[in-house]
């Protein structure tokens, strides 16, 4: 006589859910990006950036006329032990970027940058535009 199997379709849906949950969009993952909020004060613009699990020494601002970029590694140590099984990771280890540009130039010796609990914040002065100057023509 013949074994007959009741099999649920959903059965392996619902019992793994919570595990190993399905990416619906099958996209892979992307890199998180860094939020920034940006506000200008009288002659400054003030930047603060989340970098949070980042290092001072991994985060790198460059500023070119008015446009700024900022770059942060993260790492990680590996935390596994013998015998654990690593069932989901959400944390992001690698290299996040975000550039934006904004309306005037910025005075790069003048610029200063604090790094706590963090965020990273920036205080970009405007580069004061000399007066224009008309030329005689000899």
């Amino acid at each position: 006589m013949a074994n007959i199997t009741r099999v649920d379709p959903f059965d392996d849906l619902f019992r793994g859910f919570f595990v190993r949950p399905i990416d619906f969009n099958n996209s892979p993952a992307q890199a998180p990006s860094i939020k920034i909020d940006v506000k200008e004060r009288g002659e400054n613009y003030l930047v603060h950036a989340d970098l949070p699990g980042v290092k001072k020494e991994d985060i790198h601002v460059i500023i070119d006329g008015n446009q700024v970029a900022i770059s942060a590694e993260t790492r990680q140590a590996k935390e596994i032990k013998e015998g654990d099984r690593l069932l989901r990771a959400e944390r992001y280890i690698g290299k996040v970027s975000r550039s934006f540009q904004l309306e005037q130039d910025i005075d790069d010796d003048k610029a200063a940058a604090k790094f706590n609990d963090g965020v990273l914040e920036l205080t970009l002065p405007k580069r004061t535009t000399s007066a224009t100057k008309r030329l005689n023509i000899e």
